[in-house]
């Protein structure tokens, strides 16, 4: 009896689902996932494209990390064009970002977030009244990149040192980056005795699988409780400057492991 009548109301809930009007959904698009900065260029175009049926109104700002800084009081180097734009349906537009020239690290790239906010319109029917409203944000890197830099970016991710460290929740990899650019790490994980462990993910800390260059991260293991007997290696797979990922194979040398508090 009561299985019938849980399927009853399981029933009625799933008619009034489909009575609902549809939530709105993002329409626009922006191409590519990442912002390559050259300093010594004029000016870099990031195009949107309006994939919806209604008009679209975006505002666009940048920001030096703090995702809930308000646009007018973000500082960055940079002046954007337009930073507030109507896109018609299945049309593009581009924003353009100038470099303004103020003093960056020459040695390193420096990071800043470019964001794009959709606003939808305005309901005009009763039908689109009932519907549920949303603004849709993205946010991508902008990765601007001093003209002197003594490698190509390419040649980046076969220089990071790799480290097995003992830690509170088992094992850990520890990477160092020594270049002077930033490495996006798509994932990590370290093969050993016919077994694959990966990287935990860490939920709390932003950009966790970002490098910054000269920087220092730490990767738990934690279904790896002790050092591998035989030969290990890290497998990684990183980002390139045109969002395709590419993956990568290190040995690990016979460096005796070490403590690590997260």
């Amino acid at each position: 009896m009561k299985t019938t009548n849980c399927r009853v109301l399981l029933a009625c809930a799933c008619c009034l689902l489909l009575l609902l009007p549809p939530p709105s959904h993002a329409g626009v698009i922006v191409h590519g996932t990442r912002v390559i900065y050259p300093a010594q260029q004029q000016e870099v175009v990031v195009r949107l494209e309006n994939k919806g049926t209604r008009p679209a109104l975006v505002q666009a700002w940048l920001d030096a990390g703090d995702r809930h800084s308000p646009p007018a009081a973000a500082k960055t180097p940079f002046t954007l064009s337009p930073p507030i734009l109507r896109i018609e349906p299945h049309q593009q537009q581009a924003i353009r970002l100038r470099y303004t020239g103020e003093p960056i690290a020459e040695d390193r790239e420096s990071l800043f977030w470019l964001n794009v906010l959709e606003v939808p319109p305005l309901a005009t029917d009763a039908m689109q009244k009932n519907q549920i409203e949303l603004s849709f944000r993205t946010r991508l890197r902008v990765f601007l990149r001093p003209q002197a830099l003594p490698y190509p970016v390419d040649s980046a991710p076969a220089k990071l040192q790799w480290q097995l460290l003992a830690h509170e929740q088992g094992l850990a990899l520890q990477a160092s980056n020594p270049t002077p650019y930033h490495i996006s790490l798509a994932s990590i994980e370290l093969l050993s005795d016919g077994q694959r462990f990966s990287k935990a993910p860490n939920k709390a800390a932003d950009d966790s699988l970002l490098l910054p260059g000269g920087g220092v991260k730490v990767f738990a293991l934690p279904l790896l409780r002790q050092r591998p007997h035989g030969e290990a290696k890290v497998e990684f797979t990183t980002v390139s400057d045109f969002g395709a990922r590419v993956r990568h194979s290190v040995d690990l040398g016979p460096t005796p492991a070490k403590r690590v508090t997260p």
